[in-house]
């Protein structure tokens, strides 16, 4: 199949899956066509299989905001023809999902006809896509979308409630590809690199906006370190990371809490790491709660979105009420008093995550495309 992925170029969980998903398929054979306004982070390696086309915005006067969904529908058309796309997968309903059902349309009126799968990722959503200036456009691109699937129960659910859906929403979770990361060992990690022998190394990796609490990670670390010999690293870049540091220092723990900002090494960083904290206003799945766990790291979570459905309550961590700050720390320090139980934890979160194999995931996404084509075809034969 020829396919083409659009998605967010970004560290963000959404943008990382359709790359993932896209180099996967591109192994099984397939043609993956990128098509974005920048190269994908993940996406370090072209190939006859897997191409990348930026898309152009020019600069007019007379636009206050350059129009983005013109310029990809445009280029979705042009790709389709030259390339003989398929197949359009297009990754978050705003603007993606839009500007491919306009592609679809300018596509028909010379005769071609391609399907269009919508995956929701969570903001689009439950955040932006509940905006008044947004909803109806959010609402009218996944019921024009051919086949629409959510990453989670969590999130379908959250949108049936808050849109008036008329397309079946199909689960398929996100995944991992457990073949990249290996068992780690204390001499592999060279974890004496990042803490002392008897310090225990908490960590948290997100695009430190609001939603991931940010302020929380750090009071719940501030009650772990009075209790237990340990040390914070905190992954990312974002508007809240200078809260943070302000706060680290505030609370006299400077010493304690390093600031990475985003890295391309995030399995190398989660193979230091004894816990990971989440506690998240909201999350559609919990990507950096799996990347966690397939690295042997148990997860201290809230218990919303699609949290419940990666991280199991006393088994591959801890599940709490958002913004519960004191049974977090409780929870946390619990887990890293103990050797024997934290790890098993660790062997937990690392068994459970195979259940979000890459390899279990892809072939899930063949069936619905080989499917959709299908009817595509006898659909187009039979008008």
């Amino acid at each position: 199949m020829r396919i083409a992925i659009v998605c967010y170029p970004t560290f963000g969980g959404s943008g990382v899956v359709a790359t993932e998903l896209g180099l996967a398929l591109s192994r099984r054979g397939h043609e993956i066509h990128f098509i974005t306004y920048k190269q994908p982070v993940r996406l370090d390696q072209l190939s006859s299989n897997v191409r990348f086309h930026e898309v152009h915005v020019p600069e007019y006067p007379l636009f206050h905001y350059q129009p983005y969904e013109l310029a990809l529908s445009s280029k979705l058309v042009n790709m389709v023809k030259l390339h003989k796309i398929e197949l359009l997968h297009v990754h978050y309903a705003i603007p993606h999902a839009y500007a491919g059902y306009m592609a679809k349309k300018m596509l028909e009126e010379e005769g071609i006809f391609i399907p269009m799968v919508t995956t929701l990722h969570g903001t689009d959503i439950t955040l932006v896509g509940r905006h008044p200036f947004y909803k109806p456009a959010v609402k009218f691109s996944i019921n024009n979308s051919d086949v629409v699937t959510s990453v989670s129960q969590s999130l379908k659910e959250d949108t049936l409630k808050s849109f008036e859906i008329t397309k079946e929403i199909q689960v398929v979770p996100n995944f991992i590809d457990v073949t990249k990361y290996k068992r780690k060992t204390f001499t592999d990690c060279q974890r004496e690199m990042m803490a002392l022998e008897d310090e225990k190394i908490v960590t948290h990796i997100s695009n430190f906006r609001k939603v991931k609490r940010i302020d929380d990670v750090i009071k719940i670390f501030f009650e772990i370190q009075k209790k237990v010999k340990s040390r914070l690293m905190m992954v990312g870049e974002g508007p809240e990371k200078e809260t943070a540091e302000e706060l680290v220092k505030e609370l006299g723990i400077l010493d304690k809490v390093m600031f990475l900002g985003e890295s391309h090494e995030i399995d190398k960083i989660l193979c230091f790491s004894d816990l990971f904290l989440l506690p998240s206003e909201k999350e559609s799945f919990g990507l950096a709660a799996l990347e966690a766990m397939v690295n042997s790291v148990p997860v201290i979570s809230t218990n919303t979105g699609g949290l419940p459905e990666v991280n199991i309550h006393g088994v591959t961590g801890y599940l709490n009420d958002v913004g519960d700050i004191q049974k977090m720390s409780e929870d946390a320090i619990s887990l890293l008093s103990d050797e024997e139980k934290l790890d098993q934890f660790k062997e937990n979160a690392r068994r459970e995550s195979q259940k979000f194999d890459i390899q279990k995931i892809v072939p899930q996404y063949e069936a619905l495309y080989q499917s959709l084509l299908e009817k595509t075809k006898v659909s187009t034969e039979a008008s």
